[in-house]
């Protein structure tokens, strides 16, 4: 089973206001670990994942994640965590309004 997910740019912010862009940027050593860690959970036999970074505008992708596995109660939550990972631990992001 392969799940993927593609991070985009959203015209408003989680608290309605109104964005123009974003400025993004990652750590490319700690998405490496973070891929490594997804792909050590049990049932899950590959993930892959590509970032965007620079100045990016409403509708340009901000991320593919990938995950591979066995059966859904795996890779399921191991898309999720993936995705949770580079959201909190790997990106660095700034709304522009």
């Amino acid at each position: 089973m392969y799940l993927c997910h593609n991070g985009v740019v959203r015209a408003t912010a989680r608290d309605g206001a109104v964005v123009t862009g974003m400025d993004l940027s990652y750590d490319a050593g700690r998405l490496r670990e973070v891929l490594a860690e997804v792909a050590a959970r049990p049932g899950i036999v590959a993930t892959r994942a590509w970032v965007n970074e620079g100045r990016l505008v409403v509708g340009d992708d901000i991320m593919y994640a990938l995950v591979a596995g066995d059966i859904r109660e795996n890779v399921f939550p191991g898309l999720q965590e993936l995705v949770r990972l580079i959201k909190t631990e790997v990106v660095s992001e700034s709304e522009t309004f």
